[in-house]
């Protein structure tokens, strides 16, 4: 060996760690209701932790799906070739319970214990959450059709999962996905053009296009078109009772900045049969449940990404020396160490309980249906906008060795946009959460009784909750267009004082006392690393370490 072949002040790869063991995720499961799936989470963070696991990773997305419209002989097939790591990801996910499985689970805590499972697996991977994200949603909107739930649902929660292109009811389980933005359109998804035409017996034929069709192997799409009373929800499956192929034609993949290892492909409609789901003419409503689902699915996702940066950044800075010490013993490098972890432990918080909110609104619970109505709207506002500004951060810890593609850190950065554009961008997130505290009182109220609940613990998250009560207080003064253009600093407060109150509530004291001098008093700055003297800082980045 040449004596530069000596390889030293290198950080060891990530691997043979539990992801799971993170103390603010299986707090949060315990609190949340779903402590008895603590045992399956300890096994699937031990997966997701290998070193096999990360790599099924990194090659489901150096090697991205591939388009195959016609077959050797001409013939139309509109199929999509996966890398085999691609569905060794997806096994996983499916047997594990991560799509549909918590709707039929009937137990307390289901739908907590599945955001947990989301949450630690995403963290190898988040690409293949995509189909597995929509079909835990697509539950939701069949419910308001009886019929089809019955007949579909329990294949959507299958522990099994079955590719390929065949009749659904032969499968042994399947997946979900969804059609609703169009060229034109967007996220305005009245001024789709896509036409149903009826055919009866609650059949449609579906003519026109999408612009975005997540997952297009999927077996059955939630699709939106113009019905003669109006814009409708319907199910659409790839493959027909009688075996043939439906007309729904994959013209091209798009080429996204990340989630490169799922297809997105633009479709087109050419008569393709498709069954009413819910009321004709009732298409958003449908589909209302639906996107709360995948928005929470968003922030959990977002979460997921932190958690996994941040650990990769306290691994790397324990295991690298600069100027005669480590970097994990620099003062400056353990501020952005620890505002890292504390943006990260307030997301996971965040999440555990919007989660524990969504299972017992499914639940019937009135008070935390109101609650979580407007709260994942903030959440998926806030969180998502933070996901990008925190894996930038996180990458540069690593300085040039988290710039090349092996430390998986650039991965992690193109994927941090996505949960932010996904089911509604910024804009509109802030504009729901305006439109949830006008329109729905209840809303509101469930909102401001949480907050409530850490009165008088904190002066300064006092101080916020009294600032946002004003500002909330002085939108019923505003003129629509002056209060559409604050939304934002509005559901930027709502999420600060939420975090406030969860984590004075339920963390530990010094992560409570970091939260509130950095986010709250203003005594912390608009980058990573500028936290306050005063904070705890061993507990912060120690809660972050990886075991």
């Amino acid at each position: 060996m040449h004596v530069t072949d000596e390889i030293f002040n290198q950080a060891s790869q990530l691997a043979g760690h539990d992801v799971s063991a993170d103390a603010a995720l299986m707090e949060g499961i315990e609190r949340e209701g779903a402590g008895w799936a603590s045992g399956e989470l300890r096994r699937l963070g031990t997966l997701a932790g290998s070193e096999r696991a990360q790599e099924w990773g990194r090659l489901a997305n150096e090697h991205p799906p591939v388009l195959r419209t016609h077959d050797r002989y001409g013939n139309r097939i509109d199929e999509v070739e996966y890398h085999p790591a691609w569905h060794e990801l997806m096994t996983v996910a499916v047997e594990n319970g991560l799509h549909a499985a918590p709707w039929n689970a009937g137990r307390p805590g289901a739908h907590v214990a599945r955001a947990a499972k989301f949450y630690v697996w995403s963290q190898v991977e988040a690409g293949h959450g995509c189909p597995i994200s929509m079909t835990y949603a697509a539950v939701a909107a069949l419910r308001h059709s009886p019929e089809l739930a019955a007949e579909w649902e329990p294949l959507l929660a299958a522990p099994a999962y079955d590719p390929g292109l065949r009749p659904p009811a032969g499968k042994r389980g399947l997946l979900a996905g969804m059609a609703m933005t169009e060229k034109q359109g967007g996220s305005d998804v009245r001024a789709g053009t896509t036409r149903a035409k009826p055919l009866g017996s609650g059949r449609y034929a579906l003519t026109g296009h999408k612009w975005f069709n997540s997952a297009p192997m999927c077996d059955l799409f939630l699709v939106l078109a113009q019905a003669e009373e109006g814009l409708s929800c319907f199910l659409l499956p790839r493959v027909l009772p009688d075996g043939t192929r439906n007309a729904m034609r994959l013209m091209r993949l798009k080429d996204k900045l990340g989630n490169r290892s799922n297809a997105s492909a633009e479709v087109e409609y050419e008569g393709a049969v498709a069954w009413l789901v819910g009321e004709a003419g009732g298409g958003v409503r449908t589909i209302l449940e639906m996107v709360n689902m995948t928005r929470l699915d968003c922030v959990i996702g977002s979460a997921a990404g932190m958690r996994a940066g941040v650990v990769q950044a306290v691994h790397h800075a324990g295991h690298r020396s600069a100027f005669g010490r480590r970097l994990a013993d620099q003062p400056l490098m353990r501020n952005v160490l620890a505002d890292l972890a504390l943006e990260s432990e307030a997301a996971t918080t965040l999440m555990t309980r919007l989660a524990g909110a969504t299972d017992r609104a499914l639940g019937g619970d009135r008070a935390e249906a109101a609650f979580r109505r407007t709260a994942v709207a903030v959440a998926k506002y806030w969180v998502c906008r933070r996901a990008p500004a925190h894996a930038a951060e996180a990458m540069e810890c690593l300085g040039g060795n988290g710039y090349v593609e092996e430390s998986q850190m650039p991965r992690l950065f193109r994927e941090s946009p996505l949960n932010g554009i996904w089911e509604g961008s910024g804009n509109v997130a802030a504009l729901d959460v305006l439109r949830a505290l006008s329109r729905e009182p209840e809303a509101r109220e469930a909102f401001t009784a949480e907050v409530a609940l850490a009165k008088g613990a904190d002066r300064r998250l006092d101080a916020a909750a009294e600032r946002l009560h004003g500002s909330l207080a002085a939108l019923a003064g505003h003129t629509a267009d002056e209060a559409a253009f604050g939304a934002r600093r509005i559901a930027e407060e709502m999420a600060l004082v939420l975090c406030g109150s969860l984590l004075v509530r339920l963390a530990p004291p010094a992560v409570a006392d970091a939260f509130c001098a950095s986010r709250l008093d203003g005594d912390g700055g608009r980058a990573f690393g500028t936290l306050p003297p005063g904070p705890d800082l061993d507990t912060l980045i120690g809660r972050a370490l990886p075991t």
